[in-house]
């Protein structure tokens, strides 16, 4: 096995690379991108034709329900993205409990179709992808609190030192591992190329990485909310991203990674993001997880982009959703070539700008594999969900999503 000295001084070249910093974006400039694109993608899916301070009581039959106003989250059964779990109705009373069962468990929670008609109520009825963000941003504090727990893991040996060890690692296993013929072009070559004569095509991938992954994440959470044929299939995307997230955040905590811009000048790597002041805003302060390059979430959330993308084109698909129609051929391709280049791009970013390794793609692939097919596991969390918003007196809104193809 090679010692750390002898692979330092294999990969040792002096990285060099002139380029002046480019143009900075104001430090207001990204949380400004995705509050646009966060209200933008609220007012898309907004439910046309519901009024937010029309409560007034009208009669409309044995439904009891206004026109456009589909109906309460409490009498959803198979439609909305998280009933997967059985629901029954145990009670003959106005209001119905609910009846969940999930892990061979049965558990009785109250209904919330009581506070419909509170304001805060008919807002998230108005505009259902609020309770998108309101999750997404949940799932955001859990990566915050990733640095403090895993400084708390790694007390007693210095983190530092443990991440540049595990970066080490997944340098030589990359390069003298029987899966060595996977990895023909090592990171600091690639690098190196972009660096030598190429700086433009360099700083553009710069850019990438500090305006796609936070901006372009949500813009695309927006953008499925309101393209899916239907809630179900936005659900389990969601739901594959979050549980990935988490899967991820398990790994930042256990096994902090140093990425290669981090390890000492010696390997050849260089902080390029940062040479051209290109960071992102949401990668500052001091909560920050610098040390959290395996697996690649820059990557894991493109491979799920792009395997969405390639469903949504219908290619390799017989049969469409109800209410979906079979997109023209060009469209289909624009959408399949799409699922293809945006993670293929995301992956030359990450390794050009030496932000990860090749192996924290590798790892990320396989993480939202395992992510996918056991998404489900997030819905022995909705006897809390119903807790939680009987205690907030809220009514969880009906989902717009797959509305715009309902005649």
């Amino acid at each position: 096995m090679a010692s750390n000295e002898d692979f330092a001084v294999s990969f040792y070249e002096e990285p060099q690379w002139n380029s002046q910093p480019a143009w900075k974006l104001p430090g207001w400039g990204e949380p400004v991108i995705v509050a646009c694109i966060l209200v933008g993608s609220m007012i898309v899916s907004r439910r046309r034709g519901y009024r937010i301070f029309d409560t007034t009581k009208r009669e409309y039959g044995l439904l009891n329900v206004e026109p456009g106003y589909a109906r309460t989250s409490d009498n959803i059964t198979r439609d909305s993205s998280d009933t997967d779990s059985s629901i029954d109705i145990v009670s003959t009373s106005k209001h119905l409990s609910k009846k969940r069962r999930c892990c061979w468990a049965t558990f009785y929670t109250p209904s919330t179709s009581r506070f419909a008609n509170h304001y805060h109520s008919r807002l998230l009825q108005r505009f259902p992808f609020l309770i998108e963000m309101f999750y997404w941003i949940i799932t955001y504090a859990f990566y915050r609190c990733t640095s403090i727990l895993a400084q708390s893991v790694f007390s007693k040996t210095p983190i530092w030192d443990v991440a540049q060890d595990h970066a080490l690692a997944v340098l030589e296993f990359e390069q003298f591992s029987w899966l060595s013929f996977l990895f023909p072009i090592s990171e600091v070559e690639f690098q190196s190329w972009f660096m030598d004569g190429h700086e433009t095509f360099l700083t553009i991938l710069n850019r990438t990485y500090a305006l796609i992954h936070i901006p372009g994440t949500v813009g695309f959470i927006g953008w499925w909310y309101y393209a899916a044929p239907s809630h179900a299939s936005f659900a389990v995307v969601r739901r594959t991203m979050t549980l990935t997230n988490f899967v991820a955040f398990v790994m930042f905590i256990c096994y902090p990674c140093m990425p290669p811009r981090l390890l000492p000048q010696e390997y050849g790597f260089l902080d390029s993001v940062r040479h051209d002041d290109a960071q992102s805003v949401w990668m500052k302060g001091k909560y920050v997880n610098s040390l959290a390059a395996m697996p690649s979430m820059h990557f894991g959330y493109a491979f799920c982009i792009g395997c969405t993308l390639l469903y949504h084109s219908g290619c390799g698909r017989r049969t469409l959703e109800r209410g979906e129609v079979r997109k023209s051929k060009s469209l289909a391709l624009f959408y399949a070539l799409s699922g293809i280049v945006y993670p293929s791009w995301i992956l030359i970013t990450i390794v050009a700008t030496a932000n990860h390794f090749y192996l924290d793609a590798f790892v990320a692939f396989f993480v939202v594999i395992i992510a996918f097919f056991c998404n489900k596991v997030f819905l022995v969390f909705l006897p809390l969900e119903d807790w939680l918003l009987w205690a907030m007196r809220l009514d969880k809104p009906v989902p717009t999503t797959g509305d715009r193809l309902k005649t």
